[in-house]
């Protein structure tokens, strides 16, 4: 997936930070995530909120175009966990645009409007999404103001930099009960059907609170995805996060690491280690992965060259391969480079490293230094063995035209010293403190835009701590954020999630699809990134809104399903 450079520019011009202060209190974390385990179940988040939960009217005002109403309510958060929400924040304030007159009888659709970050007030949202419903469609809006923006705001936060970040997971837990509320008000006064929607961070929240209403409801998350871990960690947003506080306070505080490290888990693991495997298992030439069909033929090759071992089978091989003329010695590692001409007559190489984070993690290297040099050693040895299985693989083909397609698993001396190079690294590094290289070799770490660049990555700079920083980071961010640790929205079929195809924002690689996890969901792409999708695709996300409330006009009535 490209990304856009605009989001990128966008991100670097903006001077907000967020976790300031770091992770939060180790035991606001811990209520937290047991918390989560009951906002995840519909059933048992449903019963935390009453239908007649009580809510304020505090202005009622007919405009020329609609009806306002303005009120408030006390978060339900606050009854369960005390304390966790800043004082200011424990008020909800909301505004409520309805029509003079509606369009249906009996029909009167309403759409709860969630904040994207730094969407401060109600204006915003009033004017770029809510009143244009209304003219268009005849839909009805409400917008909630988050914790911590705007009347929610402590008064020490600068702008929308949450100090924490558990603050996002406090915002996380307040919008989904007090969204309950909402839609229990709704009902009282005779709305319906019910929808909920948000644009960037809002998408992702009405996402999480559509999935504890047991009933029909629609829902268009805009410029959102399955998970916030990726938007932290891979998005353009990871650059306005210090790290290093982050590290420090994780390191520094045993409460995170010896406990609440242990009750979060990373949902996508099991993900990236299936695609890793696909995408390996599909390459021409699969570097490291030896089977038990493999090993006897290897062994076979010794024994038929009267060799004692495969010291001896690769000395022998060194000789024939100087008597050929296409044939190279690599002087560094002793192992025949073959040339391999195409049918175009252009040379093609097999690429020796691009899988050695396999090769590592295939080895199991661990933490102890002796371990990983006798590993990497071992990662040598293996790769030897399968370039001379090749080699006299090429060598029969020659007698055989109709194996001409067959590829030598070589590369020139080239690439066969970037591979030692890398390997020199590895071995430097664990001369130093040890690290676990199953997560250094993690499709996860080499995605990260803080260590991604144009130039040649070091991979022995990135310190064991910061990895495990990081991914504590991503396992908490997945326990609380992740889709498919709650239940699944009632009816799917009347979801419409938009993407845009480039948003640098929230990065879509690496995590699960949204269709996946919501089967009968449907998502569609606008050809944008993240902040140009917000400027001009503004109608296209009102279009997939009207379009979500006719499909449930056409299947439900009065929540019950139309024959």
């Amino acid at each position: 997936m490209s990304t856009s450079r605009l989001d990128a520019v966008y991100r670097s011009i903006l001077i907000t930070k967020f976790f300031t202060k770091g992770w939060g209190k180790p035991e606001n974390l811990r209520r937290l995530f047991e918390f989560r385990k009951i906002v995840s179940n519909r059933d048992e988040c449903f019963k935390l909120v009453e239908k007649d939960y009580p809510v304020t009217i505090t202005k009622e005002q007919n405009l020329s175009d609609c009806k306002l109403l303005e009120g408030y309510f006390l978060t339900p958060l606050e009854r369960y966990l005390p304390g966790i929400v800043p004082e200011i924040a424990q008020k909800a304030h909301f505004q409520a645009l309805l029509p003079l007159h509606w369009q249906e009888k009996g029909c009167k659709p309403v759409c709860l409007h969630l904040a994207g970050t730094g969407d401060h007030y109600f204006w915003r949202r009033r004017n770029l999404m809510v009143k244009p419903l209304l003219k268009e469609a005849g839909i009805g809006g409400i917008i909630l103001e988050n914790p911590f923006y705007g009347l929610r705001k402590p008064t020490d936060q600068i702008r929308s930099s949450l100090h924490n970040v558990s603050d996002i997971f406090v915002m996380g837990g307040c919008l989904i009960l007090e969204s309950l509320v909402l839609f229990h008000w709704c009902e009282r006064n005779g709305l319906g059907p019910l929808g909920v929607t948000g644009l960037s961070m809002g998408g992702h929240m009405a996402s999480l609170a559509a999935t504890n209403w047991p009933k029909p409801l629609v829902l268009v998350p805009c410029l959102s995805w399955s998970t916030a871990s990726a938007v932290f960690l891979q998005g353009v947003m990871s650059h306005s996060i210090n790290w290093d506080l982050l590290e420090d306070q994780y390191l520094s505080d045993g409460a995170y690491r010896e406990k609440l490290s242990k009750m979060v888990t990373i949902v996508d693991e099991a993900f990236l280690a299936g695609k890793k495997f696909a995408r390996t298992y599909s390459e021409k030439v699969k570097i490291g992965i030896q089977t038990n069909t493999q090993i006897e033929k290897q062994e076979h090759l010794i024994k038929s060259l009267k060799c004692d071992s495969y010291k001896d089978l690769i000395i022998c091989q060194e000789d024939k391969a100087k008597q050929q003329g296409d044939t190279k010695v690599d002087l560094n590692t002793k192992v025949p480079i073959k040339i391999v001409k195409s049918e175009e007559g252009t040379t093609e190489f097999d690429n020796l490293n691009k899988d050695l984070n396999l090769l590592l993690n295939e080895n199991k290297i661990t933490s102890d230094s002796n371990e990983i040099q006798k590993s990497t050693e071992q990662v040598s040895d293996r790769t030897k063995l399968k370039q001379t299985e090749n080699l006299l693989s090429t060598e029969t083909s020659n007698k055989q035209s109709s194996l001409k397609s067959v590829t030598a698993n070589t590369k020139k001396s080239k690439e066969t010293e970037q591979l030692n190079n890398i390997i020199e690294q590895i071995d430097k590094k664990s001369e130093k403190k040890s690290w676990n290289v199953s997560e250094m070799t993690s499709d996860f770490w080499t995605n990260l835009p803080f260590i991604k660049s144009g130039k040649k990555i070091d991979i022995g700079k990135i310190h064991w701590r910061d990895r495990e920083a990081l991914q504590f980071m991503r396992g908490i961010m997945d326990e609380c954020t992740h889709l498919s640790n709650f239940s699944i929205p009632y009816d799917t079929s009347l979801i419409i999630a938009v993407c845009a195809k480039h948003d640098a924002y929230v990065p879509r690689e690496d995590v699960g699809r949204l269709e996946e996890i919501w089967p009968g969901a449907e998502v569609r792409y606008v050809d944008a990134g993240h902040v140009s999708a917000y400027i001009l695709h503004q109608s296209v996300f009102r279009a997939c809104i009207i379009e979500a409330f006719e499909r449930s006009k056409k299947k439900w009535k009065d929540g019950k399903h139309i024959e």
